[in-house]
């Protein structure tokens, strides 16, 4: 079974910076890939970033070029960097890990840390 566990929201200006972490224990040696989701009020829950375990990185469209997923394999914890925030990019943010076993893709959900942009 894994765990995660994540930190680092809070309130940020528009224009501004945060980083959420995202710390991993249990069956890590399971995890296939890693990623974030954000779920703002009233709409449905979205991807942000994805890292696999070999390091391919995915992004929404409209994270690209503002937003970094990374992962330190040695205190198996992911970062998502956040940049050039915007109101919109207000929500919750959830981490989440993958397993795979053949077509069957197994999720876990950390608690999820709040994000919000505003001045």
């Amino acid at each position: 079974q894994v765990q995660l566990v994540e930190s680092g929201g809070g309130l940020a200006q528009p224009g501004g910076s945060l980083r959420l972490s995202c710390a991993a224990s249990g069956s890590i040696v399971s995890i296939n890939a890693m990623a974030w989701y954000r779920q703002a009020p009233g709409k449905q829950r979205e991807l942000v970033a994805t890292v696999t375990s070999g390091g391919s990185t995915n992004y929404a469209d409209s994270m690209k070029g503002r937003f970094t997923i990374s992962r330190d394999n040695a205190k198996n914890t992911v970062y998502l960097q956040m940049n050039s925030l915007k109101p919109e990019d207000t929500a919750v943010y959830y981490c989440n890990a993958q397993r795979y076993s053949g077509f069957q893709r197994y999720d876990v959900w950390g608690q999820g840390t709040q994000v919000t942009v505003s001045s």
